[in-house]
Formats: structure tokens, C-alpha cells, sequence
């Protein structure tokens, strides 16, 4: 399993190096479907001190398996997202400032231009409020049902992030790279549409053919965009 710590620790530095983390806020973590585990970063362990013996294995009932660190606070999260989705490799949680501050003011985020569309043919969703009885009985594991509510019946690589309210973003893809791919990536699209709406808050979104192509041109059977 040292590859996968290996990638893990990668991916999470990577966060920090793309400016997506403050202090040891987010996390990412990834799972080896064959051997059916996971790993994540450890709580509350600086980025800059973290090394790949601090990066946590579990299986997706949450029983330790490698490493003497406590998991992310997160945990519960990402595993029931594992559960749920078979096309999910690694999953993304950050604080980032532009995708949390539309989670705070509890809107979604429009598709108004093409590098949205890179990023979901979908406007980016927001999860409903979690009820008192919900995080009591169990936040992470709440936060997980509603992310999954928001996703809904759509494919969840074409929903690749979704705001948890009052939170922050989610992101996931097939690999840990790819996953903080759709953080980069959903931090620009937060910043430019909430720069858009304060131009012009009434502007149209991105035209349906034009977001379709820019979407199937780098996901799915036909995609062309890149080197293969």
C-alpha cells in the first residue's frame, strides 16, 4: 500500500502548493478498489511537516489498517462517498476561499462561461441545511447524505464538486490528481463567477451547444483535449 500513501501525500501537498489549504484545514484521500482501502491525511497535521508515514490506511468501515495517526476529522465522509459511487478514486475537501464563500452565502454556482464547462455541464450544487437531529446523530456521515442528495441521479464524475452549505467544497474524480485537478479547477470558476455576477448580475448563462462541447470535448468516449 505504499504507492497509495505515496499519492495520497501527494495529492494533499498539492493542495497547499495551488494555495487551497490555510494551516491543516482539507484533506485528500484515495482508495484502491482491488484491496478494497483507503488512505487519507491525518488530522491536524501541518502540510508542511506531513510525511508519507503519517498518511492514514482504513478500510471502508473505517478500521485502521496502516499508521499510527488519527484520520482526518473527514473520514466518515469520504468513506460513505466510496460507498456510494464505484467511479470514485479519490475524493478533495478544501476550504478554499472563493468555493467557500459560495457555500456561506448558500448559493450554487451558475455556468456562465467555458471553463465551467471544462469542469461539469452542470452548475456547481449546493447542499441543502443539515437539521440539528442529523449532526447530532452524525455530522460527517450527514455531510456525505447530502452531497450525495445534491448529486442526485447524475452521473458523479459529471458532478465533480459539490458545496457543502456553510462549509466548503467537496471534489472528486478517478485519481487523487485528478480530484485536486477538480479543486484547482473549482476555485477559479467560484472566483470568476462571482466576478461575473457583480458585473453584470443578471447575465445570461453559457450558451447549451457551446457548454456541451466544451464538456464532451475533455470527458467521456470522444474526447479529444490533451495528449491521450
Amino acid at each position: 500500500m505504499s504507492s497509495l500513501r505515496h499519492e495520497v501525500l501527494a495529492a494533499n501537498l498539492a493542495l497547499k502548493s495551488h494555495g487551497l489549504v490555510t494551516l491543516t484545514w482539507g484533506n485528500v484521500s484515495a482508495i484502491d478498489r482491488d484491496r478494497g482501502v483507503v488512505a487519507i491525511k491525518p488530522s491536524g497535521v501541518d502540510y508542511g511537516e506531513m510525511t508519507v508515514d503519517d498518511i492514514v490506511v482504513l478500510d471502508l468501515d473505517g478500521q485502521l489498517l496502516e499508521g499510527s495517526r488519527r484520520p482526518s476529522s473527514d473520514t466518515p465522509t469520504h468513506l460513505a462517498l466510496y460507498r456510494r459511487y464505484p467511479q470514485l478514486g479519490a475524493v478533495a475537501h478544501t476550504h478554499s476561499t472563493w468555493a467557500t464563500a459560495w457555500a456561506q452565502a448558500g448559493r450554487e454556482i451558475p455556468l456562465l462561461g467555458t471553463t465551467h464547462a471544462d469542469l461539469s455541464p452542470h452548475p456547481i450544487p449546493l447542499t441543502r441545511e443539515l437539521t440539528a437531529e442529523e449532526v447530532e446523530r452524525g455530522y460527517e456521515a450527514a455531510t456525505a447524505e447530502v452531497l450525495i442528495e445534491a448529486v442526485g441521479s447524475r452521473p458523479p464524475l459529471s458532478v465533480p464538486c459539490v458545496l457543502a452549505r456553510g462549509h466548503g467544497p467537496f471534489c472528486w474524480g478517478p485519481g487523487a490528481a485528478a480530484a485536486v485537478a477538480a479543486a484547482v479547477t473549482l476555485e477559479e470558476v467560484a472566483r470568476l463567477a462571482l466576478l461575473t455576477t457583480v458585473l453584470d448580475p443578471a447575465g445570461p448563462g453559457l450558451a447549451e451547444f457551446v457548454r456541451d462541447k466544451h464538456f464532451t470535448r475533455k470527458h467521456g468516449p470522444g474526447a479529444y483535449y490533451g495528449q491521450g
